[in-house]
């Protein structure tokens, strides 16, 4: 029988909110800001005598999760409580962190999110953000804590370059960290990293209310709660088991399957034969254990090739234990590099940065475009990976809640 996790929120709740009964409260979440009965934390707390609600920051795609990605969010007041929404993407760099006058008439900020395990979703940065302004106005951050839906096990991925930093990526994790938000927190909030590539200490008042009953090795099947879609194209859990690698195809104008029922499980362009892709993708000389490809056809409805016929690929997951986004990706693209002279990367600005590649962005560093554009294999890449791997296991050990 599958065992029930219980989140932060449920222990808070079930304290009957003892730890900030009497507080000025502002939370920082989405829709996915639930307990197993599906009762929203806003809600709840709303319904408090001993809270004050004050305020409610919403991360990309908004409070309600209804906007795609990239698509700025106005402020709203929320249509349940009437309590004001104040949203951390808008137009702006500026718009990603609250203003300090935001908190300064708060005791605490509750923030409860449910994170996919890759460092390019982007609810971690504006958890960061967050904190950097709590620590100027001196306001207490609780994190309640939610599993990492992929497992806290398995890591995978580059180093994170300083020059490359952005709203897709801050702290020097790698694309797949496993760590929750909780931990992740505290990577942000007494430093991670080593030189001029580190991240510094934000020095915060934190405070993580851990998850119970989570073990490291689990994935969401396992945890016996409710999969909410954190955003749009994250439907589903097979989503975001291959997202830390087929994230990287948004900087490309290969199709990411946004626009179909499938996203991230489909990659695809006009051009692009899917047999003859697998087959120059095995050929990368890099072990890819636990997928099968097949060669898929299909129209996005919006995003990239809108209304076009895609050929392409679908991505089956048969062993998630040994299954390896990030390096399939990795030889996915390489093989389209060699394959396609219709082959492009994304030009123009990717998640508010506009003098840096997004492919350099969601790697870490220049290094997988500069080693494509000298010919080599994704297998080149491999040695660099596993060192950076090892090294940040090591480092990570002292932040695990679980």
């Amino acid at each position: 029988m599958t065992r029930r996790v219980k989140t932060g929120l449920e222990i808070l709740a079930e304290e009957n909110w003892a730890r900030i009964s009497g507080s000025r409260v502002g939370v920082l979440s989405n829709h996915t800001a639930l307990n197993q009965r599906c009762e929203h934390l806003v809600d709840l707390l709303h319904k408090s005598p001993s809270v004050n609600l004050a305020r409610i920051f919403a991360p990309e795609h908004g409070f309600r999760a209804e906007a795609q990605d990239m698509i700025p969010v106005n402020n709203q007041t929320d249509s349940v409580t009437g309590t004001p929404v104040v949203s951390l993407y808008g137009s702006t760099t500026e718009s990603l962190r609250p203003r300090p006058d935001q908190l300064e008439d708060l005791d605490i900020i509750l923030v409860d999110l449910q994170d996919v395990g890759s460092r390019y979703y982007t609810f971690a940065q504006t958890l960061a953000y967050l904190m950097i302004v709590a620590k100027e106005t001196n306001t207490e951050v609780y994190v309640l804590d939610r599993p990492n839906p992929i497992g806290g096990d398995q890591v995978e991925g580059a180093a994170l370059k300083l020059s490359c930093r952005s709203f897709c990526g801050e702290a020097p994790v790698p694309n797949r960290h496993g760590l929750t938000l909780g931990e992740l927190a505290n990577v942000y909030n007494r430093g991670f990293g080593r030189g001029k590539d580190a991240w510094p200490e934000i020095g915060a008042r934190l405070s993580v209310v851990p998850a119970q009953d989570w073990a490291r090795s689990d994935y969401w099947e396992d945890t016996g709660l409710n999969w909410i879609y954190p955003s749009p194209n994250m439907p589903r859990i097979e989503t975001a088991v291959v997202y830390p690698g087929m994230c990287l195809f948004e900087a490309t104008n290969i199709s990411e399957g946004r626009g179909t029922t499938l996203p991230f499980e489909l990659l695809g362009a006009p051009y692009i034969n899917g047999a003859k892709w697998i087959s120059a993708t095995l050929d990368e000389g890099v072990e890819l254990p636990g997928v099968i490809l097949r060669p898929a056809q299909f129209i996005p409805q919006f995003h990239k090739w809108a209304g076009k016929t895609c050929g392409g690929i679908q991505i089956l997951v048969t062993d998630r234990n040994c299954f390896e986004p990030l390096r399939l990706g990795l030889c996915l693209l390489s093989a389209a590099f060699k394959l396609y002279p219709d082959f492009a990367w994304r030009s123009g600005a990717y998640e508010f940065v506009d003098n840096v590649p997004a492919i350099d962005l969601l790697y870490g560093s220049p290094q997988l475009r500069e080693s494509l554009d000298r010919g080599e294999t994704a297998a080149t890449l491999t040695p660099e990976i596993l060192s950076f791997e090892k090294d940040y296991i090591a480092r990570r050990e002292p932040f695990l809640l679980y």
